[in-house]
């Protein structure tokens, strides 16, 4: 894997990390103003719901991560591929039911890092 995509692969990870963060740990408080969208009163209502989506977020950096320590090249770039991949689909399937700036925070990092392991 070449650096360019070493490096979009470990600012999604981050992405990933962040979120799980906000999701598991500061629903109730950080996140009311990361997702607006979001009424108030219902943080507390869907805090594990939000604990939840946040652990997947968190396999899936933990994915992205590992492939930056994968010594085999074909190996990484496929491992990385495949969680990419993964991104790419939840983000796309998030700015379709949830909120279009899911498309832009998830998706569109994850189809460049995807077309920078297959250039």
């Amino acid at each position: 894997m070449n650096i360019i995509s070493q490096i979009i692969v470990g600012f999604i990870a981050f992405i990933h990390l962040y979120i799980l963060w906000l999701e598991m740990f500061a629903w109730t408080t950080r996140a009311k103003k990361v997702f607006k969208t979001i009424p108030e009163d219902q943080f507390e209502k869907t805090k594990v719901m939000a604990a939840n989506q946040g652990l997947y977020n968190g396999f899936l950096a933990a994915g992205l991560i590992w492939s930056l320590f994968i010594s085999d090249s074909i190996w990484s770039k496929t491992v990385a591929l495949f969680f990419l991949i993964c991104v790419l689909v939840a983000g796309i399937y998030g700015a379709m039911t949830a909120s279009k700036r899911i498309l832009f925070v998830q998706a569109v990092p994850a189809a460049l890092g995807i077309l920078s392991l297959i250039l």
